[in-house]
């Protein structure tokens, strides 16, 4: 019987240990790696040296690696994503100049939403976000618009996955969030309040594609101390507006 190591390409190894990066494993250890491929570790560290040599893999400190600068630069290339960023980004700036504030553009991704781009200066609040990171649809104003506007299947993916909380006020009832839902698409966008970060706020709306399918998401995100998130809506939606618009 043949190894995992015998019935792979060279290709099909390599692209095997990219895939074993991720948001909870940014940075792995050699061992991390081998265990999650089931490759032999000899294999590993010499496709690892290749992969360091040509950018696509990183040495950070001792015997640690995370992904490399040379494929954002090529996934920077990919055509969807960069037509939406360049027709968004002028929308996004003036929303930015307009609250001073964390402002996102996000996609959904899977069960995720991903997050393309991010503009921000000094924040009042600590965010997670960051362009190329995935974060949850239920817990995120930008995943909640993309979930309100995705086909019925998905929401019952995310359900069977789990509702994990991760702040106090993260939806972890399915019910609720089927109404959160349909709130959202009654009404064009999102206000959420500790539900991804403690402390974190965002007000958030859909981008539509040229086909009125919803491609995108945009938010802003103000400390939770701020009392009348409402007063973002128009700001936030009219930049949707715009990107959609532009699309």
């Amino acid at each position: 019987m043949k190894s995992a190591d015998e019935t792979r390409s060279v290709l099909g190894r390599a692209l095997a240990i990219l895939e074993t990066f991720s948001n909870e494993r940014p940075e792995q250890t050699l061992g991390m790696i081998t265990r999650s491929t089931g490759l032999p570790a000899a294999t590993v560290h010499r496709l690892l040296a290749e992969l360091v040599g040509w950018g696509a893999v990183e040495r950070v400190g001792r015997g640690r690696y995370q992904v490399g600068m040379r494929l954002w630069q090529l996934g920077s290339l990919a055509p969807g994503g960069r037509g939406l960023r360049d027709a968004a980004l002028p929308f996004l700036e003036d929303l930015f100049e307009a609250t001073h504030q964390v402002v996102h553009l996000g996609v959904l991704d899977g069960r995720s939403v991903l997050y393309v781009e991010k503009l921000m200066a000094r924040p009042e609040v600590e965010v997670v976000s960051r362009v190329g990171r995935r974060l949850p649809l239920h817990s995120t104003g930008p995943g909640k618009v993309l979930l309100a506007y995705a086909p019925p299947v998905l929401f019952h993916e995310v359900v069977a996955a789990g509702l994990p909380r991760l702040a106090t006020n993260t939806i972890t009832d399915p019910d609720v969030l089927r109404q959160t839902l349909a709130e959202i698409r009654r009404t064009g966008f999102c206000v959420s309040r500790d539900e991804m970060t403690q402390g974190a706020s965002s007000v958030a709306a859909p981008v539509f594609g040229p086909g009125r399918d919803v491609v995108a998401s945009i938010s802003v995100v103000v400390p939770s101390s701020t009392t009348n998130l409402h007063s973002l809506v128009p700001a936030v939606r009219m930049a949707a507006s715009g990107i959609s618009r532009a699309l």
